[in-house]
């Protein structure tokens, strides 16, 4: 069983549309007592992120309909500055020149170890969003 990270309800969203690694990733998280909410697509995803508790996000990189670079190009704005972990199970050097120039935090490459993963997450966790520390603005 994993330890407590951290005290906020910050949701990890998990999107991959291999059931079984989805599953065992999820299963992984919440052992760290991480809420996990998890999607076979980022059509999916879209449909039902509503910004809420947003903590990180966990990203495939191969997707059917949409892949993980295509939604970070295309969303990654819309996301209010979550972090986006994209994870591969084929990467190269100018795919994961692309994934960081999209804004993600970090791409790895599966198999990984469980625990850089839970190590990734943790941080992007504990980072506050630039609206959390922006000073107030006078009008």
């Amino acid at each position: 069983m994993g330890v407590v990270i951290s005290e906020s309800n910050r949701t990890v969203f998990l999107v991959d549309d291999d059931e079984p690694v989805r599953d065992s990733l999820k299963t992984l998280l919440e052992s760290y007592s991480m809420p996990v909410q998890d999607f076979p697509s980022c059509p999916e995803f879209l449909e039902r992120f509503d910004g809420e508790n947003a903590g990180c996000l966990v990203l495939d990189l191969h997707l059917p309909v949409m892949s993980g670079l295509e939604f970070m190009e295309r969303y990654g704005s819309r996301l209010n500055d979550m972090p986006v972990i994209l994870i591969t199970g084929r990467g190269d050097p100018a795919t994961k020149a692309r994934a960081l120039e999209a804004g993600v935090i970090a791409f790895i490459e599966k198999p990984f170890d469980d625990e850089r993963l839970v190590d990734l997450i943790q941080t992007a966790l504990a980072r506050k969003s630039p609206r959390e520390t922006a000073p107030p603005t006078c009008h």
